[in-house]
């Protein structure tokens, strides 16, 4: 039933309780095989997640000559190993490569393949075609690469060509740009630079250190990766347990926060400091949220996080904060219905071209369950303590706003239907099994 795009979530309000873990990290899980593609040897990949943005980079890799093999040990969570080709190994595709929604799949890859001998096509879905390619493209042309889109937006027609190191100034902080810029800095013998205005993922960084590369972290907002050494860049293999993703662990958080009675515990969660911005909303809230046995996996913190029904107070939120929180603002939103006082938003732009505009489609369907919602544009005020009503919503087929609303209804009086629903799995594969293990009254119901 999940595999159909028509699926529907019923939800309705009860506490939460127990103790779950969420599936790997999908910004990890994306990078890891495709630099796990690029060592020379076979790498070992455990808890990767096999959602549908992760299937996608999955057989792209396997499009390109790599062989993967897969222990599928749960629905959620599969064990690989990588038979890495090398920088210079992979194969020349029989056709475009099919990023399907993923925009971190298309943006990374656009660096790796601007630097490989043979001309290659990235395009994805209707709604990939949609998203800004530019901020990618334009540093990659810097660098020499032979790109070109249709009208900045996917496909993008890569051809073979020499690449140097650049300095390159973002001027907004974004993970997906700085990887692809270094994914392509590979492929030159320059040293790269990369300046990011503020804090963002540094999981590419983390990776390629892992795997023997040169990179100076962060220093007054520059990035660096080093001169290639004698013979030229190779990677190691990687040898990792994926953590688990903090964007999903995000959901259960919130639910727990604004359910009352509710009290739940989630195992080795990513707690890296470039992702748990949401943490530090919440918490600034009034929320309870406890972090405990911290261990690292892969260069990776992790933790796990115990949090605690409490009553929370607006909060207004801006700045680097945002670049932290960016794929949690929907579900943040949730909590800020539940919260005394106006929250707001601001800083956040990069919402309105995501998989949806984010910003106007979720005030159009937390309005239907009561929500007083103002939009900016760049950002939004919730207008609480909000006592939210069960309503029929629908997820437009973007995965965090679907579990987003699906939150919202665990915290709602009546019973909220969640149309279009099966898109949760790009993401967070047994998103409403892991919710019901935590007592959540939550099920798929059948279309009519």
């Amino acid at each position: 039933m999940t595999s159909s795009k028509q699926a529907i979530v019923r939800c309705q309000a009860t506490p939460l309780s127990g103790v779950v873990t969420v599936p790997g990290d999908k910004s990890i899980s994306h990078r890891a095989v495709m630099l796990a593609a690029l060592a020379e040897g076979a790498s070992t990949i455990r808890n990767w997640l096999p959602a549908g943005d992760t299937l996608a980079t999955l057989d792209i890799v396997r499009a390109l000559g790599v062989a993967v093999e897969v222990d599928k040990r749960t629905s959620h969570s599969w064990d690989l190993r990588v038979e890495g080709r090398g920088l210079h190994g992979l194969r020349k595709p029989g056709g475009p490569l099919d990023c399907r929604n993923a925009g971190t799949a298309i943006r990374l890859l656009a660096g790796i393949m601007s630097g490989q001998h043979f001309p290659s096509v990235l395009d994805g879905s209707e709604q990939l075609r949609k998203r800004p390619m530019g901020r990618v493209t334009e540093p990659l042309r810097l660098l020499g690469a032979d790109i070109k889109s249709e009208e900045g937006r996917a496909p993008l027609t890569i051809r073979p060509a020499a690449l140097h190191g650049i300095e390159y100034k973002m001027n907004v902080a974004s993970a997906q740009v700085k990887s692809s810029i270094l994914l392509a800095g590979l492929y030159t013998d320059d040293a790269m630079r990369v300046y990011q205005p503020g804090p963002a993922r540094d999981h590419t960084e983390r990776l390629l250190m892992a795997m023997g590369t040169i990179i100076s972290p962060s220093q007054d907002g520059w990035v660096t990766l080093g001169d290639a050494p004698p013979g030229g860049r190779r990677l190691l293999p990687l040898n990792m347990t994926v953590p688990g993703d903090f964007s999903s662990a995000a959901f259960p958080m919130v639910a727990a926060a604004i359910v009352p009675g509710s009290q739940i515990t989630i195992r080795q969660v990513g707690v890296n400091g470039t992702r748990i911005g949401l943490l530090e909303m919440l918490r600034s809230m009034g929320a309870d949220i406890t972090i405990s046995n911290q261990q690292v996996t892969g260069g990776e913190l992790i933790a796990d996080l115990t949090v605690t029904y409490s009553a929370l107070q607006a909060s207004d939120v801006g700045g680097p904060t945002v670049v932290k929180a960016i794929d949690e603002l929907p579900v943040w939103a949730v909590a800020a219905t539940q919260a005394s006082g106006s929250s707001t938003v601001r800083d956040a732009a990069e919402l309105r071209v995501k998989e949806v505009d984010r910003i106007a489609v979720l005030a159009e369907e937390l309005r239907r369950m009561g929500v007083a919602m103002d939009e900016h544009d760049d950002g939004f005020t919730i207008h609480g303590l909000t006592p939210l009503q069960g309503n029929t919503v629908d997820s437009h087929d973007d995965h965090r706003l679907g579990m987003a609303l699906a939150v919202a209804g665990l915290a709602a009086e009546g019973t909220t239907i969640v149309n279009d629903a099966a898109c949760m799995a790009d993401s967070f594969p047994g998103f409403v099994e892991t919710m019901q293990r935590l007592g959540a009254s939550i099920e798929w119901a059948a279309t009519s």
